[in-house]
């Protein structure tokens, strides 16, 4: 082999000129724009460049005049981002809300005790101790779920006085209707009449405060969850369109895109996720594979996947694509 042919292989010719745009990112010289900065997002590549896509994706669902879903896990209330979406919602910016039942029982207590900061690296038997449930690096004392379990109590008695059998929105609704803080999620969706689906409402302290209720006070309550999954599929069949945000997966992102098979698939949609595609698994599948199954429709410049941790993008997603 000569040095003409090695050369060859190590640095190979190319005639070909791209036409898609440089890569460039902002210019932090002069006066700072951040809108320009996120705009900056489309050509700075990797995850940047993905959540400039998810932008553009939801200002177009806006456009549409999309019936929008908002998907999230507990975690996202367990946060910060509890005002995020309470600002969605009380503005406007979104219909339907999905999620699972720590979202509700975490909602109800930040209207009364809050949350507050701890650390990722604690001593888990003190902390137990102590009494201190830890969420990451958040810290809930457990006197929460005491004040919370009597707060439900007086809730019980009167969300089922005339109906023992209820739905996860009516439950939702109407707890939200107790609530008097207006970065409640749960108040926002009741006074802007968002429904909030919770189909694994048991799954969290409000399953077990209803488990003792029903066996000490009433044996004849429970919870219907077929009503609303009827509700939630024809309403999307008379929407003219869909646009879907999937913060995290689990149940609600599976919700929101089986019950849009129904229409055909969602016409938008943006995934926020830190799942892994490798293991199979519902949360770590991206937007394709549910094309593959009818839940989004087919079009590719209508849905897209941030791979990043919620809190750090998902306010950068409503600054661009709700706050202008």
């Amino acid at each position: 082999m000569d040095n003409d042919d090695s050369h060859d292989h190590v640095v190979p010719g190319s005639e070909e000129e791209l036409n898609t745009p440089d890569v460039r990112g902002y210019d932090f010289r002069g006066e700072f724009d951040f809108h320009e900065m996120l705009d900056s997002y489309a050509t700075t590549g990797f995850q940047a460049t993905q959540l400039a896509e998810a932008i553009d994706i939801a200002e177009r669902m806006q456009e549409a005049d999309a019936t929008v879903y908002l998907t999230f896990t507990s975690n996202i209330i367990s946060s910060g981002l509890r005002e995020t979406v309470a600002y969605l919602v009380r503005e406007g910016y979104v219909d339907v809300l999905i999620t699972t039942s720590g979202s509700l029982t975490e909602d109800v207590i930040k209207t009364a005790k809050p949350f507050k900061m701890g650390e990722w690296d604690a001593d888990e038997a003190m902390l137990r101790e102590r009494g201190i449930n830890r969420l990451g690096n958040l810290f809930v004392p457990s006197d929460r779920y005491v004040w919370l379990e009597e707060y439900l109590y007086d809730f019980f008695e009167d969300l089922f006085a005339e109906e023992k059998i209820r739905t996860p929105t009516a439950f939702a609704r109407e707890l939200g209707e107790t609530l008097d803080d207006e970065d409640s999620v749960l108040k926002q969706a009741a006074d802007n009449d968002v429904p909030v689906y919770c189909p694994a409402l048991t799954d969290a302290e409000v399953g077990n405060f209803l488990y003792y209720y029903r066996q000490g006070y009433d044996s004849d309550v429970g919870i219907e969850i077929l009503d609303d999954y009827d509700s939630l599929i024809e309403d999307g069949l008379l929407a003219d369109a869909t646009g879907l945000i999937a913060v995290g997966g689990g149940v609600p992102k599976h919700h929101a895109i089986m019950t849009n098979l129904f229409r055909g698939g969602a016409d938008y949609v943006v995934y926020i996720s830190t799942g892994m595609e490798g293991d199979g698994s519902l949360s770590g599948a991206t937007p394709n594979e549910a094309v593959s199954w009818g839940k989004i429709k087919e079009e590719r410049a209508n849905y897209t996947q941030v791979e990043a941790e919620a809190t750090l993008v998902f306010p950068l997603l409503v600054a661009g694509a709700f706050k202008s």
